[in-house]
């Protein structure tokens, strides 16, 4: 019987939370199959103990007197399983940090006349002389813009860019350091690096403008000394502190750093105090930014033109570290950051106005390593000019993200599915930066609410994103407008101008994050209190909405739509097959159905009944206004079927029967490449499982061609892209001016992937109980799931292999989950290791996926593939042959995967078989 350390609300560290009363979570590890946790003790500083009679361990309340600010205290937790009790636990340890404005001492100060916009950057700096017999010393600090701290020449903290972005006028994240190593008796040189990070520097869309949130960088900060005594002593930012200039020349987020290395006098300067509302100050609930990793150079070689390129072999985010020798004073290196390579040269048209570039002056020296510290790019080539000779062996890349505890891992028997879901992972690293962002490369990097909404589960799966989520909700609240209205980005940049529409912004799956992404985290960590705190969050959004509908139905207004559908046309991204009006009233019944829910969980009768009414009654107005009887829909396309499945707007058994019916049929007849956007691509695979066609949603799946999510596999991609063919066949960049190679959204199918693939799903909150119902097609022969769900580790892992089907199952204990082995009736089972063998429900009819695979590869098998795969029923197989011999044959016959698919059998095949003889003689 093992306990884990008790955790403190979603931190992995709780040095400078900031609540008094933190929730508790453990995990519990145990043999005993019979073992169910019925009571709990915590105990509090080894001498306050209370014992709660329940079975919950997570997030479970506080239970002792509030802590007051800046106070450490130690927990332990034991469990009873009836009268039996196992031993404490490890002790936890908890601070609290400045809870109030009146915890602080220190005031916003700013240099007097160094430091303005396109100066350099500034350095503040204090001489505190301490006496003997310290015990402990903290640091708490936060900016106007971006900060790096030294402490008698020690880096303070791991972080990167603190205190990160936010909505400034409303939040700002104050960071707590334990700097007890650092302080020595005797004078002590605090020293605190400025940069303009989102702030004051060049953020927005379009390009942005500088100095969006104010045209002044300033710092709060206090040292805090607690002497062997008892007695405390604390050094705030105040007129006393001095300012000089730093030899960081330039720092911009999009554009990069320059940095004059040659130590030249600086120009000093004194420092003011500049009005701040401390009462914004807030700590964080999720963790810091860092280096994540560092990636070494796979090669350096030269471009057509003679340039020195470097290849990191992943697309990554952060910067290059360089280290060059034998410098000369006044020399120059530059390097230039892009993702992918065009015609052998540097691919910069993606990054728009963004200059991402790190410049140095070096001074001499024998040797020095170059890197920026106020910026990042998203890259995997870099262009290096002024180092002679460049060795891979002297550069590297150094991955900078949000420091995410990793929970989810899947791997299968296919490589280029494995590389995928690979590619989704470093996606969510590289735009979980502080925000959950677009992009992390352009003149954007914002934090689109659409993006997330749609990938929420599955980045809740791959890491542990509750407090991350949860930073990033209450910027969505605080922003929000007074009418319900939901910016497309949040924080929203104070700029309207800059958005294309004037008017409120409700964009339909947009908006609609301030709905979802709450539930989202409520179902993967069973936080109730983000519902409660975001509530009036959610209503707000869906009451905007409602107030905007005409006999029920959302018309007009500006959508996205369902944005980046493959069949827009690369500079109207728009121009999607589904109605947008559809989209959004869909949005609506979705959104309403989930704040009645919500209201039911909070106990608030009322308002869930009023907004079940919303949400059926705009059921029934989407059914009347976009589907005939029969249930085919007004847009006859996906996306439109996918939204109307999965959320249960068709209201007869005889639509969804046919709505089905006709998306099987749509998906045939694009020989299974990919036709939706943003919002149908999470959605599609979903309605294809529900609606009894697991078969299809694979072949969606494992499709090659373009557009669909291997393609960009087969082409080389190591991050997910923002367009399915943001890079063409022949290697040249999509000619729309807006394009990226790292963009997670149309990675969400992930989620379907660890549900249904490997088939490890959530049943209820917070994972308490589990389903497990793999779904095996060929070609895949194993496929595994695992995840660390708030009460401990869940996999799923299940092979086929002469004949047999065996599948692993483990669930942790305070858990049960429901398994459905193929062919067998459910079993409901405890924690602990679960096996099953069963007769493969793959075997027997279908060709081996090797003898698919080389008859799809060799052009002169074509007509026999068709041949084999109709005879075997495999007839949207047969379709896929006949298609690739289209494309390949460059010859009009579209209509052969069609009359393969809808005919599939006796004389309609053959004369599909005789006709790619014909054509390929």
């Amino acid at each position: 019987m093992t306990i884990s350390p008790v955790r403190f609300e979603h931190l992995d560290s709780a040095l400078g939370i900031g609540t008094p009363s933190p929730r508790l979570s453990w995990q519990i590890g145990t043999d005993d199959p019979m073992w169910q946790q019925t009571a709990y003790e915590l105990e509090l500083d080894g001498t306050t103990t209370v014992r709660v009679d329940s079975d919950e361990q997570v997030l479970v309340p506080w239970p002792f007197e509030p802590l007051p600010a800046r106070t450490r205290a130690s927990v332990r937790v034991r469990v009873a399983s009836g009268d039996q009790w196992t031993d404490f636990s490890p002790a936890s340890t908890v601070e609290t940090g400045l809870l109030e404005p009146g915890d602080w001492t220190g005031r916003f100060i700013s240099p007097r006349t160094i430091g303005a916009i396109g100066e350099r950057a500034p350095i503040l700096s204090r001489s505190v002389p301490l006496r003997s017999g310290i015990a402990s010393a903290r640091i708490y600090a936060t900016a106007h813009g971006v900060y790096a701290a030294t402490l008698n020449g020690g880096q303070v903290g791991e972080q990167v860019l603190a205190p990160g972005w936010t909505s400034y006028h409303n939040r700002l994240r104050y960071q707590t350091y334990d700097v007890t190593d650092l302080v020595q008796e005797g004078e002590n040189t605090l020293e605190v690096l400025l940069g303009n990070g989102w702030y004051r520097g060049r953020i927005g869309l379009s390009g942005g403008r500088r100095a969006n949130y104010g045209d002044r960088l300033a710092l709060c900060a206090q040292l805090e000394v607690t002497y062997l005594d008892g007695t405390r002593e604390v050094i705030g930012t105040d007129e006393e502190w001095t300012a000089r200039e730093s030899g960081i020349v330039v720092n911009e987020i999009y554009d990069g750093q320059r940095t004059d290395l040659r130590g030249a006098d600086s120009r000093k300067d004194g420092v003011e105090i500049v009005e701040a509302d401390l009462s914004r100050l807030t700590a964080p609930t999720g963790p810091p930014v860092g280096i994540t990793e560092v990636v070494a150079a796979e090669r350096v070689f030269r471009s057509p033109s003679g340039q020195t390129l470097v290849d990191f072999g992943q697309n990554v985010v952060g910067w290059v570290r360089l280290r060059v020798r034998n410098t000369k004073s006044g020399d120059e290196v530059l390097v230039h950051h892009a993702e992918v390579l065009e015609n052998g040269e540097l691919g910069v048209r993606p990054l728009r106005t963004a200059e991402a570039t790190a410049g140095y002056v070096l001074a001499d020296a024998d040797e020095a390593v170059l890197e920026p510290s106020l910026t990042y790019h998203g890259f995997r080539y870099a262009q290096v000019t002024g180092v002679a000779d460049l060795q891979a062996a002297d550069v590297e890349a150094v991955v900078v993200g949000t420091q995410l505890r990793r929970t989810g891992w899947f791997s299968c028997s296919e490589p280029d599915l494995e590389r995928f879901h690979e590619n989704v992972v470093w996606s969510t690293r590289g735009n979980f930066l502080d925000i959950p962002t677009d992009c992390p490369q352009r003149d954007e990097r914002l934090g689109w609410t659409g993006d997330i909404q749609v990938f929420a589960p599955t980045a809740s799966f791959l890491f542990d994103t509750a407090g991350f989520l949860d930073s990033w909700l209450a910027d969505v609240a605080a922003d929000q407008h007074a009418d319900g209205s939901v910016p497309w980005v949040i924080p929203e940049i104070p700029h309207p101008q800059e958005l294309v529409n004037k008017e409120s912004p409700t964009a339909a799956a947009w908006g609609d994050a301030a709905a979802i992404v709450p539930w989202v985290l409520y179902q993967r960590y069973h936080d109730v209190g983000i519902l409660e705190r975001q509530l009036p969050s959610m209503r707000g959004w869906v009451d905007k909405v409602a107030s905007l509908t005409t006999d029920g139905v959302r018309a007009g207004g500006w959508q996205f739509g369902d944005w980046l559908d493959p069949t827009a046309p690369p500079d109207n991204p728009f121009a999607a097959q589904t109605d947008p009006d559809l989209v959004a009233t869909a949005h609506l019944a979705r959104s309403a159905e989930i704040v009645a829910e919500t209201a039911q969980l909070l106990g608030r009768e009322e308002e869930a009944e009023r907004y079940a009414s919303l949400a059926a009654r705009t059921r029934e107005a989407f059914a009347r206004e976009y589907v005939t009887g029969s249930g085919r829909m007004l847009s006859d396309a996906p996306t439109a079927y996918a939204l109307a499945l999965e959320w249960a707007l068709l209201p007869e058994a005889s639509q969804r029967e046919c709505a089905a019916r006709r998306l099987a049929d749509l998906l045939r007849m694009n020989g299974f490449r990919i036709s939706t956007g943003f919002v149908g691509t999470p959605m599609i695979t979903d309605a294809l499982t529900s609606s009894g066609r697991t078969d299809l949603a694979y072949k969606l799946l494992l499709e090659r061609g373009c557009p669909s999510w291997l393609y960009p596999v087969g082409m080389g991609a190591t991050t997910i892209w923002e367009r399915w063919d943001s890079m063409l066949p022949d290697g040249s960049i999509n000619p729309g001016q807006m394009t990226s190679f790292n963009h997670y959204a149309l990675g969400a199918v992930a989620d379907w992937m660890h549900r249904v693939v490997a088939g490890l799903a959530p049943a209820a909150p917070g994972y308490r109980e589990i389903t497990v119902r793999p779904r095996p097609r060929l070609p895949l022969t194993h496929a595994s799931a695992r995840h660390l769900t708030p009460y401990g580790e869940a996999s799923v892992a299940w092979q086929r292999a002469d004949g047999q089907f065996s599948l692993d199952v483990v669930v942790p204990v305070g858990t049960r989950a429901t398994v459905h082995p193929p062919g067998q009736e459910p079993v409901t089972v405890r924690h602990g290791r679960h096996s099953w063998t069963v007769p493969d429900p793959c075997s027997g009819s279908e060709p081996t996926p090797r003898t698919v695979r080389e008859l799809m590869d060799t052009v002169e098998l074509w007509p026999k593939a068709v041949s084999m795969l109709v005879g075997h029923g495999l007839v949207e197989d047969a379709a896929q042959v006949a298609d690739r011999a289209a494309r390949y044959l460059d010859h009009p016959v579209q209509s052969l995967p069609r009359l393969v698919a809808h005919r599939g059998t006796g004389e309609r095949a053959e004369r599909a078989c005789q006709e790619l003889q014909q054509l390929l003689a």
